[in-house]
Parts: C-alpha cells; sequence; structure tokens
C-alpha cells in the first residue's frame, strides 16, 4: 500500500514545493516510530551506512546540520561522531517517492562505520561461489 501524501507529490514539478514539518510528519514511519536512514557521502557517492530516526531526530538533524540518529539498542538519541570523533554533517536530506525512507547526503570526517571502516558495507555476497567476501571500499585506507 502507498503513502497517499507521498504519491500525490508524483506530480509536482520544478520548483514547486511543500511544507516540510507536514513532509516529516506523513512519513511512514516502523511500529516503533523509526524510519531507515541511509547516509551517504556527498562528494564520492559512496554508501556508508544505514541507520535509523524518529521525527525528533529528523528535526534535530535539520536544525543542528549534525547526524542524529536514534539507538536502537541505547533508545536514546545518537549524535554520529559524539564520542568517536568521527562526524557527519548534513549537507542534504532527501525523502523517497513512498515516504518510507530518508536520504542523508553527508559530509564525513573519519569513519563511518564502528570497526574503523570508510562504510559499513564492506561485506560482497558472491553468490556464484557460495561465500561473502570482504572488499575494500574505493578511497579507504
Amino acid at each position: 500500500m502507498h503513502n497517499a501524501f507521498y504519491y500525490a507529490l508524483e506530480n509536482i514539478h520544478g520548483d514547486d514545493s511543500i511544507s516540510l514539518d507536514e513532509s516529516i510528519t506523513q512519513l511512514t514511519f516502523n511500529a516503533q516510530g523509526l524510519i531507515p536512514v541511509i547516509a551517504q557521502c556527498h562528494e564520492s557517492g559512496h554508501v556508508l551506512m544505514q541507520a535509523w530516526m524518529n521525527q525528533a531526530a529528523i528535526k534535530t538533524t535539520l536544525a543542528t546540520k549534525k547526524m542524529t540518529y536514534w539507538s536502537r539498542s541505547r533508545s536514546a538519541f545518537w549524535v554520529k561522531g559524539e564520542t568517536s570523533g568521527h562526524t557527519q554533517q548534513l549537507v542534504s536530506m532527501r525523502f523517497d517517492c513512498d515516504g518510507d525512507s530518508i536520504l542523508c547526503l553527508v559530509k564525513q570526517t573519519g569513519s563511518a562505520c564502528h570497526t574503523g571502516r570508510t562504510s559499513c558495507f564492506y561485506l560482497q555476497a558472491d553468490a556464484d561461489n557460495q561465500h561473502v567476501v570482504l572488499k575494500k571500499v574505493a578511497n579507504e585506507i
């Protein structure tokens, strides 16, 4: 089933605009009040990580330009880099056509992954050989 609010937006063009608050309110959140967020490097285009936000995290991120996620394991807000120093500064936030996921273009300082890697997506499935290969992301040290 599609989100009627976001489905209706398929007809907007050019520089048309809609209310940001209404757009956030109309997003499709899961039963825990969360929506998946992909962080992508605004310069290289590399996908860095996936995390979760609630409405408050979205609004805080937009207000501060500091990527603020919801930690499901700690049930608390998590400002990326607050303890590690590996920060993400918001460049642009985009909602998908169904209103059920968010893409954030970010300026990454340091590694995005808690393992110290540039990206959390370093495990590549190799279906032909039935194994997973640890892949180095381009530009990774």
